[in-house]
């Protein structure tokens, strides 16, 4: 195991969570980094729209590994990278993929199950920890209760399945409910990720309910394309300019920001 995949594994410590402010390209990330995140993440669906693609696994697989590397390379902190179900149909497609990206430098993955079985997905966990070895990172998504269907115990299960079959963190977006939360991190057998957004608990809420990590995913590049939606409408309708343009990032400070080599 590297120095950079030994501190990101470190950082997964239950009441003192890390926050991911997930990046889509080499500027975000560096902006994450320089802001003092110990950790950059991608978000799968902001590196697939940046990239002209919708999220979904319909991204071509060498396009978001190369992705992967831009990241990487922009950044001095450990990166960790959403790499949806794993590009492919099969545990040894996912097994590839995982190859692919160590290759490209990344020392996390997060890996949703979408609505595979327990032993589909399990099977695809397991390649990716033989794959990886023990370095790598494995955060399973379980995505039940973000399409609606969501149930405690058969999370619990999932949970403990995927954890036996390699994974070392457990990630359960659209549960923000404190008291779920809360009974996620007591039962489920590895650290607990969280997506958090409007309207959900706080960090420092969540970190009292023993979560291990706090995700925003897709919604700082929700927010960001919104306000280039805003700023055009009004534009092209108006001729007149958003007052988020007032606030915009300085040229030179962003531009000096993307001088240096990592």
């Amino acid at each position: 195991m590297n120095d950079k995949a030994a501190l990101f594994r470190s950082l997964h410590t239950p009441g003192t969570p890390l926050v991911l402010v997930n990046a889509w390209d080499a500027a975000t990330a560096r902006i994450a980094a320089a802001s003092g995140s110990p950790a950059v993440a991608t978000t799968s669906a902001g590196v697939a729209w940046s990239l002209g693609a919708a999220d979904g696994d319909t991204l071509d697989r060498d396009e978001a590994i190369a992705a992967i590397r831009r990241v990487v390379r922009a950044v001095d902190v450990p990166v960790t990278a959403d790499i949806e179900s794993g590009f492919g149909a099969t545990p040894a497609d996912v097994a590839d993929t995982v190859c692919l990206v160590l290759a490209a430098g990344a020392v996390g993955i997060n890996i949703e199950d979408g609505s595979r079985t327990v032993d589909e997905q399990a099977a695809r966990i397991a390649a990716a920890r033989g794959a990886a070895g023990d370095g790598l990172f494995i955060n399973a998504r379980l995505d039940a209760y973000l399409r609606g269907r969501g149930e405690l115990d058969e999370t619990v299960a999932r949970a403990a399945a995927f954890a036996e079959a390699g994974a070392d963190g457990i990630f359960v977006p659209g549960v923000t409910d404190p008291s779920t939360v809360a009974a996620l991190a007591e039962r489920v057998p590895a650290p607990l990720n969280i997506l958090t957004g409007p309207g959900a608990p706080t960090v420092g809420e969540l970190a009292k309910l023993g979560v291990a990590r706090v995700s925003l995913g897709s919604w700082v590049a929700e927010a960001a394309y919104e306000m280039f939606r805003r700023v055009t409408v009004q534009a092209l309708g108006q001729g007149t300019y958003a007052e988020e343009l007032a606030e915009a990032y300085d040229f030179g400070e962003l531009n000096d920001l993307m001088r240096y080599s990592a």
